[in-house]
This record gives C-alpha cells, sequence and structure tokens, in this order.
C-alpha cells in the first residue's frame, strides 16, 4: 500500500510544474484519490481548514478502507486548534513553561471533540487493517500519525504528560515498525523526531524519573530525524519543517532555521505564520544569531 502513496510524488510535482489537466485526467482513480489528499495537506498549510476537511471528505468517499483520510481529517482539526493557540511560533516555542507546560487555561475549555473523535476513528480503521496485514504500511502511518498526534494532544491540551509520554512511545515504536516495512516512509521520523527532542528537553530532575520508566530522549537525535521528514517527507514535510525551524531556535542555530523559514514562506504565502516567524528571525539581536 505505501508505493500507492509515495509513488505519486513524481505525479505531484509535475502538476504543480504545469502538467495540462489532461494527464491528470488520465490517472487511474486511486492516484487521483491520492492527489486530492496531497491537495487537502496543502490547504491545510495554507490555514484553509475547511477546505482540506472538504478534500478529506472526499478521500473517504473514494477510499473508504484507507485510514489515513481519517487520520488526515484528525490532523485538520488539531492543526487548526493548535494554529490558533500559537503553538507553531517561537513565543511558544522558546519558553519553556508553554512548550513543557502545555497551553495556558482549563484544559476542559481547550477540548477539542471533533479531533477526538475522528482521531479515534483512524486508529480503530488502522487497527482493524492490522489485523488482516501486520505489514500494511498505509495503516502503520495511519496509526503513527494518530497516536503521535494524540500524544501532543494530551501534552499541549489536555495537560496530562505521562499520558502524552505513553503516546509518544507507542507512537515510537509504530513509526519505527513502519519504516522497517518501507523505508521511504520518511514522515514517520515526525513522530520519532518529536518523541526525542520534547523528552530531551525536559528538566534533569525529571528526566531521571523517565528514565527509570525506560522513557529515553535525544535532542540531537530528534532533530536529525526531523531534518530526515523535512527533506524527504511527504504529507508531513512542511510540518516537520516548522517544527525543526523551531527547535532550532530553541537551540540558537537560528542561521538553520532561517533557511527553513525562507523555504515555507515562498512555499506557502497564503499563511502569515511563516513569513512572521521570519521577520521576527531576522529583527531578533545579532548576538541570539548563530
Amino acid at each position: 500500500m505505501a508505493a500507492v502513496v509515495f509513488c505519486t510524488v513524481p505525479l505531484v510535482q509535475a502538476r504543480s510544474k504545469g502538467a495540462p489537466p489532461s494527464v491528470e485526467k488520465s490517472l487511474p482513480a486511486n492516484a487521483k484519490a491520492v492527489l486530492i489528499l496531497d491537495d487537502g495537506f496543502r490547504d491545510l498549510y495554507k490555514l484553509d481548514f475547511q477546505g482540506a476537511r472538504t478534500r478529506f471528505g472526499t478521500y473517504q468517499q473514494q477510499q473508504p478502507a484507507d485510514p489515513l483520510g481519517k487520520a488526515a481529517e484528525a490532523a485538520s482539526y488539531l492543526y487548526e486548534e493548535f494554529n490558533q493557540k500559537g503553538v507553531f511560533t517561537s513565543q511558544f516555542f522558546l519558553d519553556d513553561n508553554l512548550f513543557l507546560g502545555g497551553i495556558p487555561g482549563d484544559p476542559s475549555k481547550n477540548k477539542n471533540e471533533a479531533f477526538v473523535r475522528a482521531n479515534g476513528a483512524a486508529r480503530a480503521a488502522a487497527r482493524q487493517r492490522l489485523k488482516s496485514d501486520p505489514h500494511d504500511a498505509q495503516a502503520l502511518l495511519a496509526l503513527t500519525m494518530a497516536d503521535g498526534m494524540e500524544s501532543n494532544y494530551a501534552e499541549l491540551i489536555e495537560k496530562k504528560q505521562l499520558s502524552a509520554l505513553s503516546l509518544m512511545r507507542q507512537a515510537e515504536a509504530e513509526a519505527k515498525t513502519l519504516l522497517a516495512v518501507d523505508p521511504s516512509a520518511h514522515d514517520a521520523y515526525v513522530a520519532l523526531g518529536t518523541s526525542n527532542y520534547v523528552i530531551g528537553c525536559v528538566p534533569s530532575y525529571k528526566k531521571m524519573f523517565l528514565w527509570f520508566g525506560g522513557i529515553h530522549g535525544d535532542k540531537d537525535r530528534g532533530m536529525q530525524q526531523l531534518q530526515s521528514a523535512a527533506e524527504q517527507g511527504h504529507y508531513l514535510k512542511p510540518y516537520a519543517k516548522i517544527v525543526l525551524a523551531l527547535a532550532l531556535e530553541r537551540e540558537k542555530q537560528n542561521a538553520r532555521a532561517r533557511v527553513l523559514l525562507v523555504d515555507l514562506a515562498k512555499e506557502f504565502p497564503e499563511n502569515p505564520l511563516f513569513a512572521h516567524e521570519l521577520a521576527l528571525l531576522d529583527h531578533r539581536p545579532a548576538q541570539h544569531q548563530n
């Protein structure tokens, strides 16, 4: 199944370079469906959340057995909330109280039922497919995304750090299984990289307890894994880029962060966040720059 997803990248690139509509019309049905999924993720990064969900809904109608459609829908709800709450900003990432403590306010008032429902449906559908084929790459990708997103939700929205860490480990194990099945599935490195980086940022006095529980983190390795997703990922490539850029700013590697923000601002001019973060970076005092 992974070949269906990842082999379509040249088709998407060809269309973006001006391939005639007749080429798209001649594609087989499953390839056309995947292009719809690609367009949905592009809408997501443009902050057109309703447009993204419309495309994801169309994909689900055309490919009802694929759990990735529901995982994508769940991503649209979570990305929208994180965008509204300023999670993808240097202000959030550079403040340990926010980055390690979660979004301010009462978790019950931040609850996102639409995300919870869609993510639960994606997880259930993925697990059902994996019963028939434990090496189903498409189902493994959907499951990795679902558990990774729920980990982020538990940590930043519900502020349940132990639950978040447990889900993070789960997503990490699923990502490793996916990469063993399909080494080209670089989107899996988002879950691995986020897990390693976030745990690596935990203060030393807390890290000791995590080690006793078998939970380890490595900031440098996490950033390398995010770099792999930012360079060769598919659906989650822009997501990996913004997370890595902000992580690099935390590590005072601003020159590398700038390269990623420039790329994002050029690719998604409709999204003011990327240009705004680039402007903030360029106006920071020189002593904080690399």
